[in-house]
């Protein structure tokens, strides 16, 4: 439980004293309800309990504050509260409060902050990047490819059961023309004089792909028949493509659970059906399937659309929605409580029938779609749109190469994917407290420096070397626990503070699908240490007092990790 639940009880408690005693008289009593304050100098958390009940109990509000304060039980959190304002009831902590917090975040270790979520809202797919194996993946797929993980990695932590998807748009006329493409660019590599196919794919990508036929067979396909040659040259560059896209989001440190194909769709199984041919009989059975002008719709506009939609045209093709209708269909059956799926913002004219089919399957509310804004590249404050390179557009793996997968995923993270992102190349190159990154790894790395200067000179070298976990010099370092009471330092207060946050923001970062509120945290929890460290000696000073700073080091070390390790950024030992 957390601090904020534990202190609702209290408060809550001394309302439900109060009313016993007729001290107040209420037909119903409300929640405590705790906020932050927005100045921490009215204390750590705040009540407007008093202000919400004075019409009901027909008393100033705070006069009610005062009968409220007044039969707050006996606690060990509290150590003060004042009535500020026209009712506000202001909570300041005990020290023992927060070294208890300190406490449990030694004991816990990475399972520190972790929540549960019950069984039917607990098992959720979340489907991301999902690009179209055509071509490279661009710096917005990399945006998606990090909000995707990070989402996933808090999800898990506050308790969901997450299963990652990606999507492969590998069925459809884009494909076609892809193998089009590839086949007017290996004619012309030996030496056909045609021009490229009207609307095909024109990246030195193509060309590559290509050439790689040339070396393998040869002229081999030069008198081949135009479909036999594209089939197997679409096949060819479909493989080259999607392993591209697997080598570069596993390099970047994304592990999918299902790469879904979306010709998987359209095959039936031993029974004679297939995905698409379930969806619409599900639909139909419903009353949702008519036909019109020789197409079948869906009527989506029974649930707010603002209009129906086709699903096979008259003249037999599939539209790019039945898929959707078949792939979300598909999901359902496979028995998840709820779907997320990460689109980019140019998606959204999508999400109202797409929320529409779910709705007409009995299943309203359970998919959620997250638009996400763009990206803007720069350097130097200039804006890039070309790679230097091939002249065309920077691909997400070319970022990757310069910048780092830390720094790319930190910086795409630091922002709500509802904003824009500016992305500047060479901030994230620096070395230096201007890049948060850098800055929030190198206050890890410091604290892990702390504790190797404390440990025997033999362990600290071992660590170094690389043949000593941190783990195990901490095993040794802590081996007789310290008297954390000594923690009364405000700086030290501080840190502890911060660090009981931590839960609470992974629950409400999951709730809200707001992974980057981590980036904020690591920084405001590194500047903290950084305080501290300046304000308290830790080494040197008496032997007790060394012990509870060194472990308040620690435990800063663990929770500065464990949010690293849910943005998918590694937390240096050194630097």
């Amino acid at each position: 439980m957390q601090i904020r639940e534990q202190l609702e009880l209290v408060v809550n408690d001394a309302l439900k004293d109060a009313l016993a005693k007729g001290a107040l008289e209420l037909e119903e009593a409300p929640s405590a309800a705790l906020e932050r304050p927005r100045d921490e100098s009215n204390g750590d958390w705040a009540s407007t309990v008093a202000m919400r009940c004075a019409k009901q109990a027909k008393k100033n509000p705070r006069e009610i504050a005062q009968i409220i304060v007044d039969h707050l039980p006996e606690n060990d959190m509290i150590e003060s509260v004042e009535i500020a304002g026209p009712g506000f009831i202001n909570i300041r902590l005990a020290p023992a409060t927060y070294q208890s917090v300190l406490s449990d975040v030694l004991v816990q270790k990475d399972n520190y902050g972790k929540g549960e979520i019950p069984q039917g809202m607990r098992y959720v797919n979340l489907e991301y990047v999902s690009a179209n194996p055509t071509g490279p993946m661009h710096v917005g797929h990399g945006r998606w490819a990090a909000l995707g993980d990070a989402t996933a990695r808090v999800m898990r932590h506050a308790g969901y059961d997450v299963y990652e998807e990606f999507y492969i748009n590998d069925a459809g006329v884009q494909m076609d023309l892809f193998g089009k493409s590839v086949a007017c660019r290996y004619l012309q590599l030996l030496g056909q004089d045609i021009p490229m196919i009207e609307n095909g794919y024109g990246g030195s990508y193509i060309k590559d792909i290509a050439q790689s036929i040339i070396d393998r067979d040869g002229d081999k396909w030069v008198e081949a028949d135009e479909e036999t040659r594209t089939v197997e040259f679409r096949e060819f560059a479909y493989d080259q493509m999607l392993q591209l896209m697997k080598d570069t989001l596993e390099g970047f440190g994304n592990h999918f659970d299902c790469w879904f194909s979306e010709r998987s769709l359209y095959v039936e199984g031993p029974d004679g059906t297939s995905p698409v041919s379930r969806s619409i009989k599900a639909m139909d059975e419903k009353g949702y399937v008519y036909e019109k002008d020789g197409a079948t719709w869906f009527k989506s506009t029974a649930f707010d659309d603002e209009k129906d939609r086709v699903m096979i045209k008259e003249n037999g093709e599939f539209t790019y929605f039945m898929s959707d209708v078949a792939y979300h269909y598909d999901k359902l059956s496979r028995g998840f409580d709820h779907l997320i799926n990460i689109w980019g913002a140019d998606h959204h004219g999508y999400v109202k029938r797409c929320e529409a089919m779910l709705a007409a399957w009995g299943r309203p509310g359970a998919l959620e779609v997250m638009l996400g804004q763009l990206v803007n590249l720069y350097r130097d404050g200039e804006a890039v749109r070309m790679s230097k390179r091939t002249g065309e557009m920077i691909t997400f793996a070319e970022l990757i190469d310069e910048v780092g997968v830390d720094a790319t995923r930190y910086l795409m993270l630091s922002r709500s994917q509802d904003q824009p992102i500016d992305f500047d190349i060479e901030v994230a190159k620096k070395k230096d407290s201007s890049n948060p990154v850098y800055y929030v790894q190198y206050a890890h790395a410091r604290i892990c420096s702390i504790l190797r200067k404390a440990a025997p000179a033999g362990d600290a070298e071992a660590v170094v070397a690389g043949t000593k976990s941190m783990d195990e010099l901490i095993g040794k370092l802590f081996a007789e626990k310290a008297d954390l009471t000594l923690l009364t330092h405000e700086s030290e207060l501080a840190l502890m503070r911060k660090m009981s946050e931590f839960g609470e923001l992974v629950a409400d970062a999951a709730r809200d699908r707001a992974a980057f509120r981590l980036t904020h945290y690591a920084q405001d929890l590194a500047a903290l240490f950084h305080q501290f460290y300046t304000n308290c000696h830790v080494l040197g000073e008496d032997k007790e007092l060394e012990k509870a700073r060194l472990s308040l080091v620690n435990g800063a070390r663990i929770v500065l990790a464990k949010s690293l390790d849910l943005l998918g950024v590694s937390a240096p030992e050194q630097m």
